[in-house]
This record gives structure tokens, C-alpha cells and sequence, in this order.
């Protein structure tokens, strides 16, 4: 039996630990990269060091950037009283995609998942609190997904907010209930934003 180069293997192993993909998924991205171009694959590999150089959390809002602090919370024409809190970065890219929201953002980096091991704790929970104490935001729009885990951390952050005096929102129902925001299309994400109902 032939045995199978270790750099194939190790490789294989890689992509294995990728969230979406398999074994089979995983043996198929490593035999393409064996058969393309030496650039392409050299562009692979620089993009993710870059990736890994360059990106860091933004300290107020703990969205992906290059700089420190982002962009978004940079904006003086933002609306500073209003603040979104989503699961994950790709949840603001679907959020702006809309171009119906003018507020700040608020990026957990994650959803309370007792069966993962992934409770408040390991989200970015605390720092949220503390920023709605420390500034001047009067609504906080929970924008986690409509699944279980989303709806059990929308509770439990709405139950920390509750004595701070602020407008707790929660996106409307338009959103399929299991669905993922990054998924969402435009429209949809636009009406739930619109409908957002007090909790």
C-alpha cells in the first residue's frame, strides 16, 4: 500500500478542523492546490498570514479591523445612541448590507451554547454592559440569530441591561427561526430591522 505523503496528510488534517468542512471536502482543497498554479497557492498562504497580521478586534465594538478603533465606531455621522449587538462579524457585513441601519455596533463573538461549553462568560457580554453604562446609548437592538442559543443570550442580555434604563429591542420575526443573519437577504434584514419590537 502506498503511503500518502505527510504534507498531503498534514494538510488534509487542516482544512479537516475548517467549520463546513469534511474529510472528503478537505482531501479534494488539498488535491486542487497540488495541481494549481505555484501562485495561486503562494497568494493562498500570504492572504492567510496577512490575515492573521493585519486583522485585530476593534476595543470598543470588537468587530474585525486594521485599525484600532474601527472604522464604524469612528464615524462621527453614525447614530451614537443606538447600538446593534450581533453573534458575529459577518452579521454586521449582512446588517450595513441593508444600508437601513445608521447605529454602532456591539460583536459577542458567539451565542450561549451550554451543550458547546460556551457560556456568557466566554462572550463579550461584560464589555457590553459596561459600555452601555459608560455611554450614551439610549436603544440597544438584540440582533442575535433566531435559533435557540441566539435566544437564549438575547434573554440573558436583556436581563443584564435591565438596570442600566435602557430600550431593548429585538429584531422582528421576519427572519426564519434556525436561520443564520449572514444568510439573510437584504430585504428581509431591512423589515426585521424596521419592526423591531420592545422585549
Amino acid at each position: 500500500m502506498v503511503a500518502t505523503p505527510e504534507a498531503v496528510t498534514r494538510l488534509v488534517d487542516e482544512f479537516s478542523r475548517l467549520p463546513g468542512i469534511g474529510p472528503k471536502t478537505a482531501s479534494r482543497l488539498t488535491y486542487y492546490l497540488l495541481r494549481a498554479p505555484r501562485e495561486q497557492v503562494q497568494a493562498l498562504g500570504e492572504a492567510i498570514v496577512q490575515l492573521r497580521e493585519r486583522i485585530v478586534f476593534c476595543s470598543r465594538c470588537f468587530n474585525i479591523t486594521e485599525s484600532d478603533p474601527c472604522p464604524v465606531c469612528l464615524d462621527e455621522r453614525r447614530e451614537r445612541h443606538v447600538l446593534c449587538v450581533v453573534e458575529e462579524p459577518l452579521d454586521v457585513l449582512a446588517i450595513e448590507r441593508t444600508g437601513e441601519y445608521r447605529g454602532l455596533y456591539h460583536v459577542l463573538h458567539g451565542a450561549i451554547s451550554p451543550v458547546e461549553g460556551v457560556g456568557p462568560d466566554e462572550l463579550r457580554i461584560r464589555e457590553l454592559v459596561a459600555r452601555v453604562a459608560a455611554e450614551p446609548i439610549r436603544e440597544v437592538i438584540l440582533a442575535t440569530n433566531p435559533s435557540l442559543e441566539g435566544e437564549a443570550t438575547a434573554m440573558y442580555v436583556q436581563r443584564q441591561l435591565l438596570r442600566h434604563g435602557v430600550r431593548v429591542t429585538r429584531l422582528a420575526r421576519g427572519l426564519p427561526v434556525g436561520g443564520d443573519l449572514e444568510y439573510a437577504d437584504a430585504v428581509t434584514l431591512a423589515r426585521a430591522l424596521e419592526g423591531r419590537q420592545e422585549m
